[in-house]
């Protein structure tokens, strides 16, 4: 017998893989490691075993094993796949999708705001994960019915920007591992309301999702029941009452950036979730007030962008990186800041 596996739960992570880390119990007898892994971790397949091996996921006292190697008393296996079970049917649909970059192996994809990355409460059509089953319609990867073939991470739903996306088992398990050890470069152009002070920073905080709204993360200081989370940002613009900013994720927290930035007592520009959807900063005078709902009825989604994207490419090891500009919506309000700003200056 061994220990339970403790896991790292998908969904308070930004990331769509699986980690699980199990110590052998020292009355364990030999036995191949994929064959231990399938009776140790519930719904797994011995494929899928076999693939995170393949793609050098599993590891046996911190060094990589293939899936025959045998398992001793006391080894500490640690491992790493790409995907979780499947939950729900998958119905292919013909949706537009702005592909960035396209090989054998992979995707990029700019995502639209509004465009739910992969089905689930209460979104079980129109997502990115059904475009794509009707676009790979012919690859066996969007014909095993997973819920989320081919995703190694993803963006809100109103978030908008640059995602990459496996074609295959080999490349999703080696783009996932990756992700899990933050070798992946992101970074996210931000509209926030206020000054962050210093201008340029970084904001840690663990996250965890709030107990009384289980739609929204919380940070707490010193818990150990969240999640480490760091976000390095730098203010790129000043917008008299708002400003932009450019975030890189040191982590990938779900709504990592939206909820640091509301602890920090700088909402996203519009985040009805975390508080940016009033006027935080500035005159309650019509004229303003006026001025700030038409820049929400311009862009009625929270202002975050995920500009760049950054990694290795999982077969020929080549350094990738795609870089977006910001959607039409975002770019527009920002240029009614600057000339609202300028209109100031010039009064």
């Amino acid at each position: 017998m061994a220990k339970e596996p403790s896991s790292e739960s998908l969904n308070e992570h930004g990331e769509l893989y699986e980690h699980f880390r199990i110590e052998v119990d020292p009355g364990q007898s030999p036995i191949r490691v994929d064959k231990f892994l399938v009776a140790r971790i519930e719904n797994v397949s011995r494929n899928r075993i076999q693939n995170a091996a393949s793609a050098g996921n599993i590891l046996v006292n911190d060094k990589q094993v293939k899936s025959n190697y045998k398992i001793k008393p006391h080894d500490v296996i640690s491992i790493v796949m790409a995907h979780p079970p499947r939950e729900v049917e998958i119905i292919p649909q013909d949706l537009p999708i702005e592909i960035i970059y396209e090989d054998d192996h992979l995707i990029v994809i700019n995502k639209e705001a509004g465009m739910v990355v992969h089905p689930g409460h209460g979104n079980y059509s129109g997502t990115l994960v059904n475009g794509l089953s009707w676009k790979f319609k012919d690859n066996p990867l969007f014909k095993t019915g997973e819920l989320r073939p081919g995703l190694v991470h993803r963006l809100d739903k109103d978030t908008s920007g640059v995602i990459v996306v496996a074609k295959n088992e080999t490349a999703m398990n080696k783009l996932a591992r990756q992700f899990y050890e933050r070798s992946i470069t992101r970074k996210y152009t931000a509209l926030v309301w206020g000054n962050p002070d210093p201008p340029e920073g970084t904001i840690t905080g663990n996250i965890r999702r709030d107990p009384k709204d289980r739609r929204k993360m919380r940070v707490f200081q010193n818990d150990s029941a969240g999640k480490h989370a760091v976000t390095h940002y730098c203010v790129t613009e000043k917008l008299g009452y708002v400003n932009l900013v450019e975030c890189t994720l040191e982590t990938g927290r779900t709504h990592q950036i939206r909820a640091h930035f509301e602890y920090i007592g700088h909402p996203v520009f519009n985040d009805e979730r975390y508080g940016g959807s009033r006027i935080l900063k500035g005159t309650l005078f019509g004229k303003y007030r006026q001025f700030v709902q038409n820049c929400f009825t311009l862009m009625p989604r929270q202002a975050l962008h995920a500009k760049s994207l950054g990694f290795t490419h999982p077969e020929t090891r080549e350094k990738m990186f795609f870089e977006t500009e910001l959607p039409e919506d975002m770019r527009k309000v920002v240029e009614k800041w600057r000339k609202y700003i300028s209109g100031r200056e010039t009064a």
